[in-house]
């Protein structure tokens, strides 16, 4: 048990990180209620707290190397622990934006990269792939605790208690931080670059932003922009500055490793491919597990009216699978290889998107949707049992900080893309087919249609569709008009949600390109690693 207890402190780090990003997606309806605002403006927020982890992960990868793994490790869980406190007592939106968004996001840039290094240090041999399915699996019980957990405070006490919850739990794990053992550094500490820390965190800041405002300021014709570009909108124009300053910051990484300087990331790390394939999948498991879970809560909530709670419980089956599954299949790559189970999980994922589209109802079907959310949860465990050894047992140990930075970074990337691409095309064939309907349909007059027209333009909310009754009555048309409306309100709410997951559909079924270079069985036999005890090669007996 004595070697097991490191896991543990890590591995709780672990499950409270992705605790309150499942308490935060099933709170939206509570979340736009209690600060007297729109589900846009509470994406946007979930969607900062990814895109602030993304930005700094690389920083708080090359800061363990400068100040020691487990050092960062525990002044990360200090200011998370900071921020989950302002976020439990958050007045307003903007403090709930710098409570959990900003403070924690820096939090958790610190202790992910830590954290994943520190479990590579632990553990080697057999017990590393055991370590990191455990980690996976208690990432899952995290998604599985917070709906559940967060849908029962949030529906009959208050989502504020979740987050005082956390705080003491970083707490404990500050107590029983001598669990963790602590290395010595090897070699010369490198030195942190700031000037390439700022050309990452603004290139990917601008490319998330675009893509999240693309619902409000429309892709080309502008809908709603606080600025036009040439008379288009400027989303793309947004996202390809944030390319642009990406390019910059790769030709300085270059120009600093070239002249002997410590770059923030060696980027030919991404030229190693079982890396980059293990790096592209992480993005891709995320962005499709955060597109789901940003859509599908709005389902349960905004059109059937579920509260959180009955939420959470309809959310269960996933994150139950995902924990069983990514325990019982740790070892599963050393037998089929990390490539067979990845593309098994990936098939999985499609199986379980088909299956949620024919849920998607005005009237839910629980045995239909339970299917669903457990064959969808059975794919994530299964790529969360892989992908976390895949990337951190191709390294040298001077290069887990910086894989473990690139790690969380791909992951937390593709969280905010999921939330803000998804979360845009939804709104987008929303508006798109709630105007095809009041055009088609005959029981509505001009002036409706016009007036409809112009509401449009302003923006579109998902909203629930007694609000849009309310809003018709309230603007005086006559009740055969306000029913059509409404009616016509409620299809284009499917329709939206189709048109989502039908998106994460395409994503997933995308990811099978880049999962060509992923270790297979044979490979993984053939892999040997150092021991710390002579330096000898030690057979690697997982991918």
């Amino acid at each position: 048990m004595k070697h097991w207890r490191a896991l543990i402190v890590l591995g709780t780090a672990q499950f409270l990180m992705v605790l309150d990003t499942a308490v935060m997606n099933v709170s939206i309806s509570r979340l736009v209620e209690d600060f007297d605002t729109e589900v846009t403006a509470i994406q946007a927020v979930i969607t900062l707290y990814a895109l602030v982890m993304a930005a700094f992960m690389v920083v708080g990868g090359r800061l363990g190397d400068i100040l020691g793994r487990r050092r960062v490790f525990l002044i990360g869980m200090v200011v998370y622990g900071t921020g989950s406190a302002l976020t439990a007592v958050a007045p307003t939106l903007g403090v709930l934006a710098l409570g959990w968004s900003v403070i924690e996001g820096l939090g958790a840039a610190m202790v992910l990269p830590s954290m994943a290094a520190l479990v590579a240090e632990s553990y080697r041999g057999r017990d590393r792939p055991v370590a990191y399915g455990v980690i996976g699996g208690l990432a899952g019980a995290g998604i599985a605790v917070g709906p559940l957990l967060g849908g029962w405070v949030t529906t009959y006490l208050t989502w504020r208690l979740v987050f005082a919850g956390e705080v003491v739990v970083v707490v404990a794990v500050l107590c029983f931080h001598r669990a963790i053992p602590k290395t010595a550094p090897s070699g010369r500490r490198p030195r942190l670059d700031l000037l390439g820390a700022a050309l990452s965190a603004a290139g990917l800041g601008l490319c998330v932003l675009g893509v999240l405002q693309s619902g409000t300021w429309g892709w080309v014709q502008p809908r709603n922009p606080p600025f036009t570009v040439l008379g288009f909108a400027p989303t793309f124009f947004v996202i390809a500055a944030g390319a642009v300053v990406l390019a910059l910051f790769r030709a300085w990484e270059g120009h600093r490793a070239a002249r002997g300087d410590d770059p923030l990331v060696h980027l030919s790390l991404l030229g190693r491919p079982p890396l980059r394939s293990g790096l592209m999948v992480l993005l891709s498991q995320n962005l499709i597990l955060l597109g789901l879970f940003f859509a599908i809560p709005l389902y349960l909530q905004v059109v059937q009216g579920f509260d959180a709670f009955e939420t959470g419980l309809r959310l269960l089956p996933v994150s139950v699978t995902m924990l069983v599954t990514s325990l019982g299949a740790a070892r599963l790559g050393r037998r089929l290889g990390a490539r067979t189970v990845v593309r098994l999980a990936l098939l999985s994922l499609l199986v379980a998107v088909v299956w949620l589209l024919a849920t998607i109802d005005p009237v839910i079907d629980d045995a239909q949707f339970f299917g669903a959310m457990a064959v969808l949860g059975v794919g994530m465990g299964l790529l969360a049992s892989q992908l976390g050894n895949v990337v951190q047992s191709g390294v040298g140990e001077e290069e887990r900080s910086e894989v473990g930075g690139l790690q969380f970074t791909a992951q937390n990337l593709g969280s905010a893309f999921g939330t803000a691409l998804i979360g845009s095309l939804l709104v987008g064939a929303l508006a798109q087919a709630f105007m095809s309907h009041v055009e088609d349909d005959p029981r509505l007059s001009d002036q409706a249609r016009q007036e409809t027209g112009v509401a449009l333009e302003a923006g579109v909310s998902f909203v629930p569709a007694d609000e849009v009754r309310s809003a018709a009555e309230r603007a005086g048309f006559p009740p055969a008009e306000v029913e059509a409306l409404t009616g016509s309100y409620a299809q284009a709410q499917l329709g939206g949600l189709r048109a989502a997951v039908l998106a994460v559909g395409g994503v997933t079924l995308a990811s099978f390109l880049v999962t060509r270079h992923l270790p297979t069985a044979g490979t993984a036999r053939r892999k040997v690693e150092p021991t710390p005890a002579t330096g000898g090669p030690e057979p690697e007996r997982s991918p």
